[in-house]
């Protein structure tokens, strides 16, 4: 199978897996918390084997998952290293927790818990701001490698090159880019309880499915335009 095929299908499925977090059950009590445990655990499979299928394809053709035919326009504009960025994570967290939290403020200031993403502990805060600290130092690290690898094809004029070199530090690259996606999505769902968990991941793929939809929208009225021009 195709990555283009391959995103398809793993897309359909991520549908699905959103539409069953959406309709969980708020964890209220421990048989619901080990039902969001499940399908917790659904989804970080889903998502590794995403990061799996990546993996592979920067092994054998690493060129096309920086073209990314089977991505939208707009999607591939906000691509970090064939990927999304790891740190969209902590601005997902900090802004519901925000939202939930002034949506709960009168129920918080009265001593009462929701267990949701607004009512994160000093603790749990704590934690996710050093993830973040180390996610970024890590993100920065991978950028410059990256940056290392594009100068030597077109800075070094004259120079001797050795694009079989070249390429496999363009692999490495990926392939560190994406297990630091991977972890970061296993790292921050460590952190949060189930119920904040799930609503967690439910801000992940609302938001990969609202890019998504923007950017084929976006692209489908482009190619409008441009046989309208045609005719």
């Amino acid at each position: 199978m195709s990555f283009e095929s391959f995103n398809e299908a793993w897309f359909d499925h991520l549908h699905d897996l959103l539409q069953q977090l959406r309709l969980a059950p708020k964890a209220t009590a421990p048989d619901r918390d080990r039902a969001l445990l499940d399908l917790v655990h659904k989804v970080r499979t889903h998502y590794s084997q995403y990061y799996r299928a990546m993996s592979y394809t920067a092994r054998h053709d690493v060129v096309s998952l920086f073209a990314a035919p089977w991505s939208s326009s707009l999607e591939r504009s906000l691509h970090w290293v064939a990927g999304w960025r790891p740190t969209i994570a902590f601005h997902l967290i900090y802004t519901h927790s925000s939202i939930l939290f002034e949506t709960h403020i009168v129920d918080i200031l009265r001593g009462a818990h929701n267990g949701d993403l607004g009512d994160l502990s000093p603790a749990q805060l704590q934690r996710v701001s050093e993830l973040q600290c180390q996610t970024v130092g890590e993100e920065n690290e991978i950028t410059a490698e990256l940056s290392e690898c594009f100068n030597s094809v077109s800075g070094l004029v004259g120079a001797v090159f050795d694009p079989v070199e070249n390429v496999e530090r363009l692999r490495n690259v990926v392939e560190r880019a994406e297990n630091l996606r991977f972890r970061t999505i296993c790292s921050v769902v460590e952190i949060l309880n189930p119920q904040q968990a799930v609503e967690f991941l439910v801000a992940v793929m609302e938001l990969q499915f609202w890019v998504r939809g923007m950017g084929l929208c976006h692209d489908r009225v482009r190619e409008n335009l441009r046989g309208f021009r045609g005719l």
